[in-house]
């Protein structure tokens, strides 16, 4: 094998363990990127349901809640509309930047993060959360256009 070709071959190896590992560390953050907001919750301990609709107008509705820290809450998430949406819960910042990775692997799956729901057109899904810090925090429908255009809303946790 002349040096080219090995040179040629060892970049092609090296380039696939790197997007292996990139790969590998944005779909880790999926489960660590709602820790700031609380974690999965227990849906014996549910203390209250938020009812939030989903719209191909790409809003959320409500689009402002309130909740109290150590709250554990049932959201029932329904989609009127027509295409795939999602809530998924976390800082801004992490709704930020999962928003770019979506656009960069719209097909990316999230292997059963809890602080994501997905909802097909005209059914209804549920997501149990216990908000263990107080703060503000953000949710939004990741799937590629839909954070852009609007489709977020925000969560106000009362010490």
């Amino acid at each position: 094998m002349c040096s080219c070709a090995r040179r040629s071959l060892l970049m092609g190896v090296m380039l696939g363990l790197f997007a292996q590992l990139a790969a590998a560390q944005g779909h880790a953050g999926h489960a660590t990127a709602g820790a700031a907001v609380g974690r999965a919750g227990d849906p014996k301990k549910v203390s209250r349901t938020i009812d939030l609709d989903m719209s191909d107008a790409m809003r959320f509705a409500p689009a402002e809640l309130a909740v109290k820290q150590g709250e554990t809450v049932r959201f029932r998430l329904k989609n009127t509309g027509k295409v795939m949406h999602e809530m998924v819960l976390g800082t801004m910042r992490d709704l930020e930047a999962h928003a770019e990775t979506m656009k960069k692997d719209p097909s990316m799956h999230h292997h059963g993060a809890a602080n994501i729901v997905h909802v097909a057109p005209g059914r209804t899904a549920a997501l149990v959360w216990q908000f263990t810090n107080a703060g503000e925090f953000h949710y939004g429908c990741l799937v590629p256009g839909h954070f852009e255009a609007g489709m977020r809303g925000s969560i106000k946790v009362a010490p």
